[in-house]
């Protein structure tokens, strides 16, 4: 695969990024310590958190897709995300990239663009 195509091509465009976010959202909800912030969440909401989860994925990976959501900031604010939180993140993160044996590059490209996010979901302090 060419290394100048966008990591959208390279991680082989949306059937591609909706699969991980197709795994990824139930790891997450499923998690003793993260299912908390999908408690008490409608099903029509939880269809529409994962397609801006798929937008906001494949727009930030070079793909023709818009994203309209809320930035990253705003749309986390008041969660109470902490260190540990993200570090649990991360973990569900890396194993849904390796479940779908995401090459080595885009497996760091994916995370260093998500490590680029934390500081404006992980609230400092409590």
């Amino acid at each position: 695969m060419d290394a100048t195509e966008s990591l959208y091509v390279r991680l082989g465009g949306y059937d591609a990024v909706a699969a991980v976010a197709g795994d990824l959202l139930p790891r997450l909800m499923s998690d003793s310590q993260l299912g908390r912030f999908w408690e008490h969440r409608g099903e029509d909401g939880l269809r529409r958190e994962k397609q801006l989860l798929i937008d906001f994925l494949c727009a930030s990976a070079g793909g023709q897709l818009i994203y309209t959501g809320r930035n990253m900031e705003t749309t986390h604010r008041g969660m109470r995300i902490d260190e540990s939180d993200w570090s649990k993140f991360m973990v569900h993160l890396k194993n849904t990239l390796g479940h779908f044996q995401v090459p080595d590059q885009e497996q760091k490209d994916v995370l260093a663009f998500i490590e680029s996010t934390k500081p404006e979901i992980v609230e400092n302090g409590s």
